[in-house]
């Protein structure tokens, strides 16, 4: 026993042995512990630093940099370091800056932390998901979610400047801080919302941030309070969409016009900061006044042209070209396009003003009006082929019209118009110019004179406007019939033209071969054309009977009026018996 006993402690003195000698060349530093070191050199990016040990360390110049700012260290700076080993197999300490700032803010951080107390950071890096903070010597990290309470594009402002941050969690043992600006903002944001909405008035005048944008407006922060600027609000010149003028982010100046006390909701206009450009529309884009303006957009109707900023106009469709009326808006203008205009009509209530492009040219209507008389023999190109006629090119890119009746004396129209093609060119007789309805009617069959068979000229002259005529019926159509009046003269009565009472405006009541009076509403010579309506003969029967039989009568059918003026003159020639 004794022995052991004496062995244990022959142990125990060399251990104590070992322990002062290791005292004695470490100067009491441990290893784990933060140390204090004197710079004894700056070589390139390394700083050597003596710490008291059998060598000196070596330190990384950029663990002294604050972001990316660049340390101002000198030799002879007495700096704290972390003692990670006293010696390497090199023989030197390794020593660690960071990890020392790391220790000494860990303390301060925790305090922190446990308070809610707000910490200052800087933001010096980015990394996956979010950016590293400089908070006190210590590395956290900021969630990308947590830098601000709207979406942010560019961070390049907010990096390497001090700014406070809230830490949300630290885990010491990984080493792990997580902090929040966004937590920040939004303390500070109830703040200001409270405030502003104490002071906040119609008219008032605000900066705020557009913080989301609709198809019917964009939201506004205005510092804690989001108000609604309507798409109608944003500029006084017509916009299909907000983004047109606004992004998510751009700050902008509005003025609150309306608020609602108990709901909170704010409406806001942008508009409204500027001067109204339609004040003075009335007397400065009178009709007919031709002005010079730049097209905005196209839609499927016309054309907008801006006359000024704020001020747009329409030039429809129908108003663009003389000539080509069927072609979409974009197949004749195009986006920017500078055009001259004609104002044609102008509604400053409603901000509308109505152009024309085509009343800044020559009508080529009129001008062949005044060139070409009626009767003239023209030559053209069939430009296109409908059920009803064909188009002919005319001089000054105008079409004519030969109606499917005017091409031949022997055929119908319907077999006469497949003998020609489109590209075609053909003669024609001018038959008609109406310049107002922008119509030309033209001939084929009236190059040659009528052949006995068809219309006679004398045949033709019997038959006057204002006449009753006996018609044969040869066709029922959908929408009217086909009646001969004479040998070679026909007619179409149309479907509103069969009978006076609307009911029986129905086709299906005739057959082929039916015989029926009417009454002839035109005749013209020139064109060898008659219409003929039952509708109008069985009009003035009503109004004669009337007219005899009194006006009691007025609101009976034709039959009932026909049926008394019958039996009045059936009890006439009673009492003359």
């Amino acid at each position: 026993m004794a022995k052991t006993a004496n062995a244990y402690a022959n142990i125990e003195v060399e251990d104590f042995a070992a322990l002062f000698e290791e005292s004695q060349t470490t100067g009491g530093k441990s290893e784990g512990s933060v140390v204090k070191g004197i710079i004894v050199a700056i070589e390139k990016d390394i700083v050597i630093i003596d710490v008291g040990m059998k060598s000196e360390g070596r330190v990384p110049l950029r663990e002294f940099a604050v972001g990316n700012n660049n340390p101002e260290l000198l030799v002879g700076d007495e700096v704290e370091v972390y003692l990670e080993k006293i010696e390497n197999k090199n023989g030197e300490a390794i020593l660690s800056r960071e990890k020392a700032l790391r220790e000494e803010s860990w303390v301060k951080l925790e305090k922190a932390c446990a308070n809610a107390e707000r910490v200052d950071g800087i933001i010096f890096g980015r990394v996956k998901g979010g950016f590293t903070v400089d908070i006190q010597g210590a590395v956290a990290f900021l969630p990308g979610s947590q830098v601000d309470i709207r979406p942010i594009r560019d961070i390049s402002p907010l990096m390497n400047i001090s700014q406070p941050f809230q830490i949300l969690k630290m885990d010491r043992k990984r080493g792990n801080i997580v902090v929040s600006r966004r937590a920040i903002l939004e303390e500070s944001r109830v703040e200001a919302r409270n405030d502003l909405l104490g002071k906040i008035s119609e008219g008032q005048i605000l900066d705020g941030i557009v913080k989301n944008i609709t198809d019917y407006g964009a939201f506004i922060d205005m510092g804690g309070i989001d108000g609604l600027l309507h798409v109608t609000d944003i500029s006084w010149k017509r916009i299909s969409h907000p983004t047109e003028i606004l992004s998510v982010g751009q700050s902008v100046k509005v003025i609150v016009t309306k608020f609602d006390q108990a709901t909170k909701r704010v409406s806001l206009g942008m508009k409204q900061l500027e001067s109204n450009p339609w004040q003075e529309a009335a007397t400065k884009y009178a009709v007919g006044t031709k002005l010079h303006g730049k097209i905005t957009n196209i839609t499927d109707y016309g054309a907008f042209v801006e006359l000024e900023p704020g001020i747009e106009g329409l030039v429809h469709v129908s108003e663009i070209s003389w000539v080509k009326k069927n072609a979409h808006p974009s197949k004749l203008v195009s986006v920017s396009q500078e055009v001259d205009v004609v104002v044609l009509d102008i509604d400053v209530s409603k901000h509308r003003i109505s152009l024309g492009m085509k009343q800044c040219e020559e009508n080529p209507w009129a001008v062949y009006g005044s060139k070409v008389k009626v009767g003239v023999l023209i030559e053209g190109e069939i430009r296109n082929i409908t059920d009803f006629g064909l188009f002919v090119a005319l001089e000054g890119d105008i079409d004519g019209l030969v109606h499917h009746s005017d091409i031949s004396w022997t055929e119908s129209g319907d077999t006469a118009i497949k003998n020609y093609k489109k590209g075609e060119v053909i003669k024609a007789k001018i038959l008609a110019i109406d310049v107002e309805k922008e119509r030309i009617s033209l001939g084929i069959k009236q190059l040659t004179d009528a052949p006995e068979d068809a219309l006679q000229a004398e045949e033709f002259t019997d038959v006057q406007k204002g006449a009753t005529v006996t018609c044969t019926v040869t066709e029922v159509r959908d929408d009217g019939i086909t009646v001969q009046i004479s040998e070679g003269i026909t007619s179409v009565i149309k479907k509103a033209d069969l009978a006076r009472e609307r009911q029986d405006q129905r086709p299906e009541r005739f057959a082929i071969g039916d015989r029926v009076d009417a009454k002839v509403t035109s005749a013209d010579k020139a064109s060898r054309k008659i219409s003929v309506s039952i509708k109008a003969l069985e009009t003035d029967d009503h109004k004669k009977a009337i007219s005899e039989y009194g006006s009691e009568n007025s609101g009976a059918s034709l039959g009932d009026i026909l049926g008394a003026a019958l039996s009045a003159a059936s009890e006439g020639k009673k009492s003359k018996k």
